[in-house]
């Protein structure tokens, strides 16, 4: 598979940056960190949101997946549907990989992972979750181990890992339908067994290497996935 897709796990950084020199590296954002058993964890904002509306959950939005190298694809797509887009992350920098996240990264079970969870909102309603995976033995050390931190925060997977030398060539992503979990349901404010689409994306160094895994899950009453691919000639 030889389109480029776009990261969706990029942020925003919204509200002050808290700085953390457990391992001598890196600004958090968003709002607060703190640090627990050596791990460093970002915690989202505790704002209120606005219950999702009946008539809003009928409207369809259109997620464009695509490659933008410069700002975040979730709010030109947004835009472009005439809403704002925003998200809230929070990233453990030392979870060990479960089986399956292993199997997709190429590592032994148990390794450890820098874990990133991202709630996407559109005019403030969550409309999209994304739990994002990297080895972290890939990124430790470097300034781009914490991907809403540090000087490179936001700059999606590709962006990043081209700034310690390494060359995203290409990702796939295994779409599927399936109900949500009531967990997933409560975060999205969909009804608890809801149909969504849940997109596992993997992106791969030039060299084949897996650099990244995520899980998205995305309300199929809320939107359609729209696939752009680029045409090199």
């Amino acid at each position: 598979m030889d389109q480029q897709l776009a990261p969706l796990v990029l942020g925003t950084g919204a509200g002050k940056r808290h700085v953390l020199h457990t391992h001598g590296y890196g600004f958090l954002r968003p709002q607060s960190a703190v640090v627990q058993r050596g791990e460093e964890r970002v915690q989202p904002r505790s704002t209120a949101r606005p219950a999702p509306d009946p008539v809003e959950e009928r409207r369809r939005l259109v997620r464009v997946v695509r490659e933008q190298p410069n700002g975040a694809p979730f709010r030109a797509d947004m835009k472009a549907v005439g809403r704002q887009g925003d998200w809230e992350s929070r990233t453990d920098a030392k979870v060990p990989a479960p089986a399956e996240i292993a199997a997709r990264l190429g590592i032994a079970e148990g390794e450890l992972c820098v874990r990133t969870t991202y709630e996407f909102l559109a005019d403030g309603r969550p409309v999209q979750l994304s739990t994002s995976w990297e080895p972290y033995d890939l990124t430790a050390g470097t300034l781009v181990v914490l991907p809403e931190g540090g000087p490179h925060a936001g700059a999606g997977v590709v962006n990043r890992m081209a700034a310690i030398g390494i060359t995203v060539g290409h990702a796939v992503e295994q779409p599927e339908p399936r109900q949500a979990t009531a967990e997933e349901a409560s975060l999205l404010g969909i009804q608890k067994a809801a149909l969504v689409t849940h997109i596992r994306r993997t992106y791969y160094s030039d060299e084949g290497r897996p650099v990244e895994t995520a899980d998205i899950v995305v309300p199929a009453a809320h939107c359609e996935i729209v696939y752009e691919i680029p045409i090199n000639r």
